[in-house]
């Protein structure tokens, strides 16, 4: 039995958190006063992705939801800074659109080369050769690291093909995707023997090709989740092209223009945009068509539309030629494949500033440390003039000054917290 074609996948990712500075001073024969020679924390491991070609499926994604980058080691003495964590990186198939999951909003599009951190290592933390200035020789005191960031994302599989096929079961999509291109997709006559999309690539003529998909069947209703046509119409989002194969030989007993119309309602009532694609019309199974006046019907109402309409017969390679010619003109004349921009806008987090505070004088030093201050700093960018304001007001509101200034602070004492050090001023 075929593996189950997985295009979406909802995982937790978490990049490591970064090692601790270490306490260590120099000790060596005939050398007094060695100083301070602590070492910094390494690096967490970031959690990258990037584009395996070898992979068709989110298949991987499916029985395993959680993924975890490795910490960064914890330094050592005579200055030795931790080893990073080693990044965890994911392989995902081209077109792989990364999604917050609480929100809906793309993260990244994976359709270029490039790879992508999804989540970065949390900073290594300082050693205690950083904090020895002419007045503290003697640090007694080192930084944690910090911790990694975590997400909760969806990836969602949206195939980079030129050209969709679009259609009722059974039709002939599959037939013909094997026709024109090394494609190799399982052909039955049932329907919907086709249960993920297949894609092929269609050579013209010297320097000219395309990529076609074969989405599974629609049928009514697809758009509210009918069949399995809802699950696969994400499938043609990016095509710049739509070749709609209508049956035509009636040996079905159905109405060639009634199934048009069908299909082009469920690609509307799903997206509007996608419904307004370049479209082109492929009658098929011409060679057992059984009442011509099917034929002829369907072709005044789609030329009425101004679409064109092509005869053909898939299984027995009777127009197939004209319709790739015609589909590789028109792909000259439309714009290439889309790629999703980011709509994600990182949020400043929702701190919770009320937490247990560890305080610490070391001569006119004071070590700052407490879990939601690690993850407070860690969203701050210091460099702009904005972000420092709303770090400096989350402080104030969580009462630490007024902690610091009961414990007896001073002006110009310093006050340290992890890679951060300033001048205290009431």
């Amino acid at each position: 039995m075929a593996a189950p074609f997985v295009d979406t996948a909802k995982i937790t990712v978490r990049s490591g958190n970064g090692g601790n500075g270490v306490v260590s001073f120099h000790r060596e024969k005939y050398v007094a006063a060695g100083g301070p020679d602590g070492g910094d924390g390494g690096r967490g491991g970031n959690v990258v992705v990037v584009i395996d070609d070898h992979m068709s499926t989110l298949m991987d994604f499916r029985y395993k939801r959680k993924y975890v980058a490795e910490n960064g080691m914890d330094g050592s003495g005579k200055r030795c800074t931790g080893k990073n964590g080693a990044d965890l990186v994911l392989r995902v198939p081209r077109g792989t659109v990364i999604r917050d999951s609480a929100t809906g909003e793309i993260i990244h599009d994976m359709s270029d080369e490039e790879p992508f951190i999804l989540c970065r290592g949390g900073r290594g933390g300082w050693g205690n050769q950083h904090f020895a200035t002419p007045t503290r020789q003697v640090p007694r005191f080192a930084k944690a690291g910090f911790p990694g960031e975590s997400r909760e994302v969806v990836l969602e599989l949206k195939l980079l093909a030129d050209v969709g096929l679009v259609g009722f079961p059974n039709v002939g999509k599959s037939t013909l995707l094997s026709v024109v291109s090394r494609a190799q997709p399982k052909i039955a006559n049932y329907h919907f023997t086709t249960l993920f999309p297949n894609l092929g690539v269609v050579y013209v003529e010297e320097g000219v090709s395309f990529v076609m998909a074969d989405i599974p069947g629609i049928i009514e209703g697809a758009a509210e989740g009918a069949g399995l046509g809802h699950d696969f119409l994400r499938h043609i989002d990016r095509c710049r092209l739509l070749i709609h194969v209508v049956d035509v030989s009636g040996s079905e007993g159905r109405d060639p223009v009634e199934d048009f119309e069908a299909i082009n309602a469920e690609l509307r009532q799903y997206s509007p945009q996608l419904a307004s694609r370049k479209m082109i019309v492929a009658a098929n199974k011409v060679d057992i068509m059984e009442d011509p006046t099917l034929l002829e019907k369907l072709r005044a109402h789609v030329e009425a539309q101004g679409m064109e309409l092509f005869e053909l017969s898939a299984a027995a390679h009777m127009g197939t030629r004209e319709l790739v010619k015609k589909a590789a003109q028109e792909l000259q004349q439309l714009p290439p494949v889309a790629v999703y921009e980011p709509t994600y806008v990182e949020r400043p987090p929702e701190v919770d500033t009320t937490g247990e505070v560890s305080i610490e004088k070391y001569d006119d030093t004071w070590v700052v440390e407490a879990p939601w201050l690690q993850r407070l700093m860690g969203s701050v960018n210091f460099s702009d003039y904005e972000s420092r304001n709303w770090f400096d007001r989350n402080l104030r509101q969580s009462g630490l000054f007024d902690k610091l200034e009961a414990m007896g602070i001073q002006d110009g004492d310093i006050v340290s917290m992890y890679d951060l050090e300033f001048e205290y001023q009431h």
